[in-house]
């Protein structure tokens, strides 16, 4: 009843925030819940009508990168938007962030919802997990979208690993945790700043509203251990990939100025139907950078 209470005074206060939070507000008939799932509290939002698409986020953002998206598609679709865990308003426990098993909290969320087959959209930490689950119930998956961002152990991900804006992906621990503490901000204006096309497109509005999840008790020690969970990450991936390739059909986009090609090559290691799409002047944040030509992209492909 406690940790119930905690829950709804948080959810309160987050909805409470300036009008510059408006930009995440979700469409009015969308629900939104805490499902309890594999040792996690997952929240979720859910609205719309028709086929069922997820919505996987990354780092950085919660479920609320993917509002205006989820508007958009929730005139066709049933629109499924969680906060991984250990982000944003899901539970933050101590484990479990490897991505089999964070799939399995979207796998359990789903039969929650008495959800079978769907759709899944991804980008970041995000694509991850999206292969994970695709991978481990490729029956239950129509249509996959993977969005600027690797997958440990598939493909071109050994070389991936060498390039110097990734240091991120080794550091944490108690000491690391104890540097950022107070100074949230800083450590992410690094990821907004360096992997945007120009800094500028990822708001003021949008720095402000992360930062608040990033600085919640047990949010950055989350988000290291995303980062931390990539070896076994990539140890289950090549067991994934030995078991054959990902059937269903998969839409790999990425920024100019990031990923670009290399998203459909990395899409092309672990699938045999892949289309890619480049994002004109936009780094990594695509929903934030070119929003227009981001959804358009998606929406296309899931029609």
């Amino acid at each position: 009843m406690r940790k119930l209470l905690s829950f709804v005074l948080l959810l309160a206060s987050l909805h409470a925030l300036p009008a510059f939070a408006d930009k995440f507000s979700f469409p009015p008939e969308f629900k939104q819940q805490a499902i309890a799932t594999n040792g996690a509290k997952i929240y979720v939002r859910v609205g719309g009508h028709g086929p069922a698409v997820v919505l996987l986020h990354g780092y950085g953002e919660t479920g609320d990168m993917w509002a205006p998206l989820a508007a958009r598609l929730a005139k066709t679709h049933t629109v499924v938007v969680p906060d991984l865990r250990g982000m944003g308003l899901s539970d933050h426990p101590a484990n479990g962030y490897d991505k089999k098993n964070e799939a399995r909290d979207i796998a359990g969320v789903l039969d929650t919802l008495k959800i079978g087959k769907v759709d899944v959209v991804a980008h970041d930490i995000g694509n991850m997990v999206a292969y994970a689950f695709a991978a481990e119930q490729p029956d239950r998956v129509t249509k996959l979208v993977l969005m600027d961002a690797p997958i440990p152990g598939v493909g071109p991900w050994e070389e991936i690993l060498k390039n110097p804006l990734l240091w991120h992906f080794r550091f944490g621990g108690p000491d690391m945790e104890r540097l950022v503490k107070g100074r949230e901000r800083i450590y992410l204006d690094r990821f907004w700043n360096e992997f945007s096309a120009d800094p500028k497109h990822f708001d003021e509005a949008s720095r402000r509203h992360y930062t608040r999840f990033y600085a919640l008790p047990g949010a950055m020690h989350s988000g290291f251990e995303q980062f931390h969970a990539f070896d076994q990450d990539a140890i289950d991936n090549k067991a994934f990939l030995a078991k054959g390739p990902l059937p269903m059909p998969v839409l790999a986009i990425g920024g100019e100025k990031s990923f670009a090609t290399m998203m459909a090559t990395v899409a092309s290691a672990a699938a045999t139907n892949v289309k890619g799409a480049v994002i004109p002047n936009a780094g990594h944040w695509l929903m934030e950078e070119q929003p227009e030509a981001t959804m358009t992209a998606i929406t296309e492909f899931l029609q």
